[in-house]
């Protein structure tokens, strides 16, 4: 069975849907199932198949894509960002990450807009063969928003990258809380800031706070203890996490929550809120808050700065509980959603 990815995401150095992209291909070749695996765009990239030219191969997803598909004998095409080709070619994959651009406007801005307005329609016209979500709940989500046909919708959870694991740090003068993630509306950024603020008031605790910053995303007067460090290399990544007194996730909807998995696998104490798909993600293994009330959030954090033997326990389970993902057991059932797909196509289930 030949597959191929699309790689337009990758245009991207950082965020979750370029790092899936990156360690699914990486997992399902290591797989070693006998099975192709290509990137497809028709963005410059190296290693990619793309257009050959032509006017007509420029209108990517309603010509140049099929036509690619046909010419490179492509048995499953995976959308791996909302989207699958405009015409039905061969078996095709489509991952909903989430619906955050169908909830909240306020979450996105203009980027999204084609994505809310082509992905429902690719549903509904059924062009996508089997849909891929990453949580249960958001599979349960997206049976309900598209109306979908459950045998068609697959939950396939993400991984933390095996170079996460517990590393030793030299101790900080001062302890810190660690956000990792975007810094965009929907992280619910601004009610960790005020959380976070209040507690310093009575414990010497800094509030470090890693990623980029969209566009649209908060922006924090400087203050001491605060410290707002941008994109962080992955190689970093495992420090930071290993010498939080506890990793805080406040966001407000997800599709998966992988910072809540990488901090776990590094043993770092979680402490995050109650969305749906981050519940299912935590499996108990975290401390769990109401997003909006940030008097909660106070409470758990000024006990994180006293009670050691609390984040202890909650080391333990994070270790256990992120040992239950994996990236090679994320290739390995989406394999089998390809499967899956591909036997649809020709009419065989």
């Amino acid at each position: 069975m030949k597959v191929a990815l699309d790689a337009t995401p990758l245009v991207s150095d950082t965020g979750g849907v370029p790092r899936y992209v990156r360690e699914l291909r990486r997992g399902l070749e290591g797989l070693e199932s006998g099975d192709q695996f290509v990137y497809l765009t028709d963005q410059a990239m190296p290693g990619a198949i793309g257009p050959r030219g032509g006017w007509l191969e420029r209108k990517w997803w309603l010509a140049g894509l099929p036509m690619a598909l046909r010419r490179e004998g492509v048995d499953v095409f995976h959308g791996t960002d909302f989207a699958v080709p405009y015409v039905r070619v061969c078996a095709s994959v489509l991952s909903l990450h989430d619906l955050s651009p169908w909830m909240d406007a306020a979450w996105h801005g203009a980027s999204v807009e084609r994505v809310r307005q082509r992905t429902p329609w690719l549903l509904k016209m059924g062009l996508a063969t089997m849909v891929l979500t990453l949580s249960e709940a958001v599979r349960r989500q997206a049976i309900v928003k598209f109306g979908l046909n459950p045998a068609r919708v697959a939950a396939v959870p993400l991984a933390a990258s095996a170079t996460l694991r517990p590393v030793t740090v030299a101790p900080e003068v001062e302890p810190y809380f660690l956000y990792v993630g975007t810094l965009e509306p929907r992280k619910n950024l601004p009610m960790l800031v005020a959380a976070w603020r209040a507690v310093r008031a009575n414990h010497r605790v800094r509030l470090v706070l890693a990623g980029r910053r969209r566009e649209d995303g908060p922006q924090f007067e400087s203050a001491d203890g605060l410290e707002v460090l941008g994109p962080v290399p992955e190689e970093r990544l495992a420090a930071l996490y290993s010498g939080a007194l506890a990793v805080v996730y406040p966001t407000l909807y997800e599709g998966f929550g992988l910072p809540v998995i990488e901090a776990m696998q590094c043993g770092a104490p979680v402490v995050t809120s109650r969305d749906e798909s981050v519940v299912e993600v935590a499996g108990g293994a975290a401390v769990h808050c109401d997003a909006l009330r940030v008097e909660e959030w106070v409470s758990v954090l000024a006990r994180a700065t006293e009670d050691q033997g609390w984040l202890a326990e909650l080391r333990a389970k994070g270790l256990v509980r992120s040992a239950q993902f994996s990236w090679a057991r994320t290739a390995r059932e989406t394999l089998t959603v390809y499967k899956t797909a591909e036997r649809i196509h020709r009419g065989i289930v």
